[in-house]
């Protein structure tokens, strides 16, 4: 489990593909290999994945097709910068909100304004997700944890919503440096996606009560 606090943005030093079927990716993360051992869970952009070689202040990662499908994880090349945040320990503080690491869907930034000493951002979301998104409730949009201040009207046949980024979020994640028309990992709140689960089992007769 994560809580979208990133603790370092590292730098991809290169990309093997394997075909459509998987991807190695090596990174350099200084902070992040510190006490990392082999099997140990990083989040790399939101997306959950597992330390299979470490080296120094390099470590190593596989991903699996579906990683590569569903996320932008496919997309990254030697060079660029990724948010990186190691798993919560055990009793550590939930400065952000639980975050699994598990991407839901693939976002774009639609619009970026600057207000003074923060930022608008409005991002495009799949429609089938709009659902789970709230005003003021949590959403982690490349691993980062943050809170919608505004949403589209639930009828929107194209669907958004907005958050808010403070100077140290803009300086420390890849958001600040985020153009219009980039692509983001969004992972909604994982509470919302269960209640609905949940609802979803409810009796004939108890869903028919209910509607009355």
């Amino acid at each position: 489990m994560f809580t979208g606090i990133v603790a370092e943005q590292g730098t991809v030093l290169s990309v093997e593909h394997d075909g459509e079927a998987s991807a190695t990716l090596r990174l350099m993360a200084p902070s992040t290999t510190e006490g990392l051992g082999l099997g140990g869970s990083i989040a790399v952009n939101g997306v959950c994945l597992t330390a299979t070689d470490i080296d120094g202040r390099e470590f190593s990662v596989d991903v699996m097709g579906e990683t590569l499908v569903r996320t932008t994880i496919g997309e990254l090349a030697a060079g660029d910068t990724v948010n990186l945040e190691r798993c919560v320990q055990a009793g550590g503080r939930l400065d952000g909100h639980v975050v699994q690491g598990h991407v839901d869907g693939v976002g774009q930034l639609l619009e970026r304004e600057s207000l003074g000493n923060w930022d608008r951002l409005r991002f495009g979301v799949p429609a089938p997700l709009a659902r789970y998104i709230a005003e003021k409730g949590s959403i982690a949009v490349d691993g980062v944890s943050l809170t919608v201040t505004a949403v589209s009207p639930a009828e929107e046949e194209s669907p958004w919503f907005e958050v808010g980024l403070i100077p140290t979020t803009l300086d420390e994640t890849g958001l600040g440096a985020k153009a219009t028309g980039g692509r983001v990992n969004l992972e909604v709140d994982v509470l919302a996606k269960y209640t609905e689960r949940l609802l979803s089992f409810r009796s004939p007769a108890a869903a028919a009560e209910a509607a009355q």
